[in-house]
């Protein structure tokens, strides 16, 4: 089956302190995106799509020129919520007989071997979400506004990228009251289809203080 990946890369820099989008904040001598998506184009045969506020493709176009940066890929202008920009990202995808992964574009840390997994478990299943366990206990906060504990192993950490056949996740995309829903698992789940998870790397983290930069920086030093 056709391969996609749709990088969502939306971010306005706020939780960074920082003017420039996170995005665009350098990682090992380039901007995040950019290593997001040589990441992703070291898989075989599939589609680049980047989905970017109206306002910052400009200045990505100038950071690629800046950069020498040549990937074949298409932008498709997201819209003002992460739910609008995925389904245009979505919409920009002609083949429904295919298969699509959804990553942040502030997630370069992925591995490969996690990518080509969640395609190989997005074909035999629908979809496939990656997911890594708690580390910490966690509370529970209560209606009476106290807290309680609850079992660290019935939960997970949700990461990217959500991989899914194209059909079925377009067709969750086109329900109405989604808007609320914070990933793509929960908008297919919104219409009765099983989740299939899958493990994730605790490596895979998603870019969004300062303090993650720094950790970024220091595992990118170990690969």
């Amino acid at each position: 089956m056709k391969k996609y990946v749709i990088i969502v890369a939306g971010g306005s820099g706020t939780r960074m302190n920082s003017e420039i989008p996170k995005q665009f904040l350098l990682l090992k001598n380039k901007p995040i995106l950019m290593q997001t998506l040589s990441k992703f184009a070291q898989i075989k045969d599939i589609e680049l799509i980047v989905v970017l506020p109206e306002n910052q493709i400009e200045l990505w176009e100038n950071l690629c020129k800046k950069h020498d940066f040549n990937l074949d890929y298409t932008i498709v202008k997201g819209g003002n919520t992460r739910i609008e920009s995925v389904k245009n990202g979505l919409n920009s995808i002609t083949n429904d007989e295919s298969l699509v992964a959804i990553h942040d574009g502030v997630r370069p840390l992925i591995t490969i071997n996690t990518i080509e997994k969640s395609f190989e478990e997005a074909k035999k299943n629908g979809n496939a979400i990656v997911v890594v366990s708690l580390k910490d206990s966690i509370r529970e906060k209560t209606n009476d506004n106290n807290t309680k504990s609850v079992n660290r192993n019935n939960f997970y950490l949700v990461q990217t990228p959500q991989t899914f056949q194209t059909h079925l996740i377009k067709k969750a995309y086109q329900s109405d009251n989604i808007n609320h829903l914070t990933d793509d698992a929960s908008v297919l789940e919104n219409i009765g289809k099983k989740i299939f998870l899958i493990e994730g790397d605790y490596q895979n983290i998603k870019i969004t203080t300062p303090e993650d930069l720094i950790v970024a920086e220091a595992l990118f030093l170990e690969k």
